[in-house]
């Protein structure tokens, strides 16, 4: 990849995911991209992103300018100011530091946060990790892969009246299943 230098694993932390570059536009070094974020209003406040590439190399770009069009975000970074580099970008991934996360209210987490919490019974009996969240179009479910000799996953719906407590920092989530729902 042409463009900024390239960051070093040890000194970045962890990513997320906003966009996806899905192919060039024009001339000029320009690139279409996917939305991946539920904030699309964030691009106004950035002025760099990092990329991803499918092979694990991280790059920062600057952006020069952006702008949506037909549900795409279209994207000018610094660098970048002919189709051929441009290409360089497509299939990567667009990500912000967690840190530049856009914040979230009481009571509310983004589904990264929650990959990977130990879930447990407000009695302390382990259930598993979250490998997923699923979405449903209602209340979205918990999919959290057992600890228990059964082998078999839990779905738990992720309602406050039944995950009583979550705790991303200490990546743990306790569960007052109601009766029957463990045994599903």
């Amino acid at each position: 990849m042409s463009g900024q230098a390239a960051l070093q694993n040890d000194s970045i932390d962890d990513l997320v995911a906003v966009a996806r570059v899905a192919r060039t536009r024009g001339t000029r070094g320009e690139v279409v991209a996917d939305v991946l974020t539920d904030f699309p209003e964030r691009f106004a406040g950035l002025q760099r992103l990092i990329a991803v590439a499918p092979g694990g190399e991280r790059r920062v770009l600057v952006i020069e300018s952006h702008w949506f069009h037909q549900g795409r975000l279209v994207l000018k970074f610094a660098g970048y100011d002919r189709i051929e580099s441009a290409q360089q970008l497509v299939g990567c991934t667009l990500a912000v530091l967690e840190t530049e996360c856009v914040p979230l209210g009481e009571g509310e987490f983004y589904e990264w946060q929650l990959q990977d919490c130990r879930v447990e019974t407000v009695t302390g009996e382990a259930l598993g990790r979250v490998r997923a969240v699923w979405q449903t179009g209602g209340t979205p479910n918990l999919i959290v892969e057992s600890e228990r000799e059964t082998g078999r996953d839990y779905l738990i719906p992720l309602a406050e009246e039944i995950c009583v407590e979550i705790d991303v920092e200490r990546k743990l989530i306790r569960v007052d299943a109601p009766e029957g729902l463990l045994e599903l």
